[in-house]
Order: C-alpha cells, then structure tokens, then sequence
C-alpha cells in the first residue's frame, strides 16, 4: 500500500519572504508537496510561486494544481517547468488539465473550445512536453501545434521526465490520465453550462471514475497514483457535528447546481474534508483501503497539520 502523499495549497498573493515562510512550515509539518492553482484571478502566477517555494526548501515537491493547458504553448511551458526541475533538483511534478473556467477564457479573448477540443489539445500538449523533456531534437506535427527540430534547453532532473499529474472528471481526460500520467487527479466534473455535476462528488462517482482509469491504463494502472481534493462547496471544516455541517453542505448543493444529495452522499464523499481530526483519519484511511487513494489535498498549509503527523508512518 502506498504512503500517504500531503499536498497543501497557496492560492493568495503574499510576498516573497511570506511565501518562503509558509514553505519551509510545511516541509517541517511533513508535508510532500505544495501546490499552486492556476488562475487569472488575485493569485501569483504558478510558476513563479513554484520557484520560490522550491527556492526555500530543500525536499519539499512543488506543482501547480493544475496548469491550464490553454494559457500557455508547450514550448514555453517545457522551459519554465525544466527549469524549476532544475532549480530544485528534480522536485517537480507536471500537473496539468484541459482548462474549464469559461469566465477566464471570455476575459482575456480566448475562444473556449468544445470539451473534446481541449482535451484534443491537452493531449498533443503532453506529447509535446515529454518529447521536448527528452532534451533531444524533437518534431511533432499536430492538429494544435507543430514543433519542428526543437532540442529544448535545460533538460529536467527527473529521467525520462518529472512525473505527470493529469486530472479531470470527465472520462475521455481519465482515460488520457491513465494512460499518460504517473499521477490521476480525480476531480468533480463540471457540466457543459460550467457548472458543477454535483452527483460527480459521491463515492460511486469516484469509483466509476477509477474505473475509467484502470480500463485505460491497463497493466500500467497499479503504477499509477491517485489523488483526490476537496471542493470548494465543502472546503476543510473541523468540528464535531458531522451531520450539521453535512446538512449544511447538503443545503449549498442543492442551491448551486439543484441537486438533491443526502447527508450519507456528503459524509461519505472522498472531496468533503469534514467532521473530527479522528473522524478525517479514519476517512483518508478508508480512502485509501478501498479506493488506493494517497495522494490528497488537504487544503492551506496548518488546516491538517494533525492528521499529517497522525498518517505519516501509515
């Protein structure tokens, strides 16, 4: 069974001394990685954010969660990210999606293709990225984007190339996932209107979507690592009163998106984080046994802190 692998996030703007601070207190809590989400809203750029973070710390893992393949071309992109793997000595992970937030694409003139367009192109973008990691001349002809005789400098750390995490809730980018990725971030599926399939958060959701996985990767599927997060309907909340908070979940659904989840729905869903430090425990070890979930994002670096040190040697 795999180790637990503890992801927290930065999402604010903060400075640069603040940002290390934060960095170093999670690598000492026993954090494995920090993540940076990728947005045009009142974030750092990940990129940078993942510099300094790696900058600061000396065995902490840095990844965004997730890069938007469409507000970068992968050229560009292969020197950013070998760079960091440099920088840090070969502490990078790939995490990467086909991008969903319509209202960032409509802000910046962007046209927002069709799912399966963007998911077309997220994969010729991760045949690019590996091709380019190679460090050899490499030459790709697509329906996005061509390359032709491009050996990309510097070369990443991590051989063949750093680990990819590719997430998604649909199940043409699970499948792209399963048989592209070293890591599968299992992600609520967002509706064609761009808003949330509130069904797409329960445990049966969850294992139709491995399923979709391990039908893709094949033998390849036990090397696979799996990640969960929690959503924003029902961010981290410590308390004692599981079912009122899971009412009150519940209740936040059914105003978003209309549906109708029951209390058992949100308590047993693997992206609601709620109830006691115990109660979590048990959750992520549950996870775990079951559906071989270890990776987790577990939200802002402290919110956990408890359940980290309970779960390190498990």
């Amino acid at each position: 069974m795999r180790p637990f692998h503890f992801l927290a996030g930065v999402g604010e703007v903060v400075t640069g001394p603040e940002l290390a601070a934060r960095a170093v207190q999670a690598e000492q809590l026993g954090y494995y990685g920090v993540v940076v989400p990728d947005h045009l809203i009142d974030q750092l750029s990940p990129v940078v954010a993942m510099a300094t973070v790696a900058a600061a710390t000396s065995t902490l893992r840095v990844s965004a969660f997730v890069l938007n393949n469409d507000l970068r071309h992968p050229a560009v992109l292969a020197q950013d990210l070998a760079s960091i793997d440099v920088l840090s000595g070969g502490r990078l992970d790939v995490a990467i999606g086909a991008g969903w937030n319509k209202p960032e694409y409509d802000a910046i003139g962007v046209p927002f293709d069709p799912a399966r367009v963007r998911q077309a192109r997220l994969a010729e973008s991760i045949t690019v990225l590996k091709g380019l990691f190679s460090g050899s001349a490499f030459s790709f002809n697509g329906d996005h984007y061509t390359i032709t005789d491009y050996a990309a400098q510097p070369v990443p750390v991590q051989r063949p190339h750093p680990p990819f995490l590719i997430g998604g809730g649909g199940r043409r980018t699970l499948s792209l996932a399963g048989t592209e990725a070293n890591i599968v971030g299992l992600a609520p599926r967002i509706l064609r209107n761009g808003g949330l399939d509130a069904k797409s958060l329960t445990l049966p959701a969850t294992r139709e979507k491995i399923g979709w996985v391990r039908e893709a990767a094949g033998e390849r599927f036990a090397s696979l690592e799996l990640n969960i997060y929690p959503t924003s309907v029902g961010p981290v909340t410590i308390t004692n009163d599981l079912r009122g908070e899971a009412r009150r979940v519940v209740d936040a659904l059914r105003s978003q998106t209309g549906t109708e989840l029951t209390e058992e729905d949100i308590i047993d869903s693997p992206h609601v984080f709620i109830g006691s430090l115990s109660r979590l425990v048990e959750k992520f070890l549950q996870l775990r046994e079951e559906l071989g979930i270890s990776s987790i994002v577990l939200g802002q670096i402290g919110d956990l802190t408890e359940v980290v040190e309970r779960l390190a040697e498990a």
